[in-house]
């Protein structure tokens, strides 16, 4: 039975929770169709030594849904939105997935706001094939008839479908709310390039990690943002997927803990 870990509520609708205590703070956002809980094993290690805040994208967990047809822009001002609700000041941002181009999008639009940022498993300028196939899997959901539990062939191995991890996020996937996915997957899918020109311009540290066998969020693309960025980072976790921070939490974990030490 899926675990729901207790969280608050801003005065906008956006659902956090908070952990931890200490100088910095660390703001987790999770991928489309996951919600807090899929940052369980960073939120447990990473509470020890600083300020944890895991908070769900919205029509997920109990975020409340943005309104229309929001694209990603409207997803970084919504997070935007919730660093100034909860007064944070200066954060470090880590996110992964569809939360990893909002990352990307508060660095590029708010940079004042950001002291290090770290994207998992991040989609950066498709290719035409691999665009036109998440389009299509946009369509799909967005007409009400899809197989929620697809992506899981993609994001873990066959030898992993017995794990906690796999059976973590084929829950979520069950449970989150048809509309707020639809909504965020399409920001999703057209969201690959809007910020991709940043990283020239990014001073801060950024970390960019991603799983050798993630075939979608390749190490290609990771590297290419850490080398366009000032002060970028590539880390690839071998044998491992989209779900990297669940299926090798410690390598995760070791990686985010050197980023927050960088000055």
């Amino acid at each position: 039975m899926l675990q729901t870990l207790p969280r608050s509520k801003t005065p906008s609708g956006a659902a956090y929770l908070e952990r931890g205590k200490g100088d910095e703070t660390l703001v987790l956002i999770h991928g489309v169709g996951m919600r807090i809980e899929a940052w369980q094993p960073q939120i447990d290690r990473l509470a020890n030594d600083l300020r944890v805040i895991a908070v769900d994208l919205p029509a997920h967990g109990c975020s409340d849904a943005l309104e229309g047809a929001p694209g990603l822009p409207s997803y970084v001002e919504w997070f935007r939105r919730f660093l100034e609700e909860m007064e944070l000041g200066q954060v470090n941002v880590a996110g992964h997935s569809m939360g990893a181009l909002i990352a990307g999008g508060i660095v590029a639009t708010a940079p004042e706001q950001v002291r290090r940022v770290a994207l998992l498993n991040s989609v950066h300028r498709r290719g035409l094939d691999a665009r036109n196939a998440v389009e299509a899997r946009a369509r799909e959901i967005r007409s009400g008839e899809f197989d929620r539990v697809a992506p899981l062939a993609r994001w873990f191995a066959e030898d992993e479908e017995r794990t906690k991890a796999y059976a973590l996020a084929r829950d979520l996937l069950q449970a989150v709310d048809p509309a707020g996915y639809a909504a965020a997957y399409s920001a999703f899918a057209s969201g690959d390039s809007i910020y991709a020109d940043c990283w020239g311009e990014v001073e801060c540290p950024a970390l960019f990690l991603t799983g050798d066998g993630d075939l979608n969020s390749t190490v290609d693309m990771a590297r290419d943002m850490a080398a366009a960025a000032r002060r970028g980072r590539a880390v690839v976790i071998e044998g491992h997927r989209h779900m990297v921070n669940l299926t090798a939490p410690d390598e995760v974990n070791r990686a985010l803990v050197e980023w927050l030490a960088t000055r």
